[in-house]
């Protein structure tokens, strides 16, 4: 089940209009698939995906995760698997 909603994100500018090929239905983990950082339904997804594979029940948990693609991930970095691996080993060095 999903931790957080559209209404949950903390920044309110992403686009929300999937365009082929995006999917905002996409299933699966993250992987060598580019995310759209722009892109609401992807990054909804990415997010609630993060979570619950790491367990998290805590929308503020959601939240640092959205900051962090947002502010800290480098900009250089674009697959799912990368940006997710980057999070997870710059977790307890975040400002947020």
């Amino acid at each position: 089940m999903a931790l957080i909603t559209k209404s949950d994100l903390y920044f309110t500018d992403y686009s929300w209009t999937a365009i082929s090929p995006d999917n905002p239905k996409v299933t699966g983990e993250p992987d060598s698939t580019l995310l759209n950082r722009s892109e609401g339904y992807e990054i909804l997804y990415f997010i609630n995906k993060l979570c619950d594979g790491w367990n998290f029940t805590d929308k503020s948990s959601a939240t640092k995760i959205e900051k962090m693609i947002r502010y800290e991930v480098p900009t250089d970095i674009h697959s799912q698997q990368n940006i997710k691996n980057w999070i997870s080993e710059n977790w307890t060095k975040s400002k947020y």
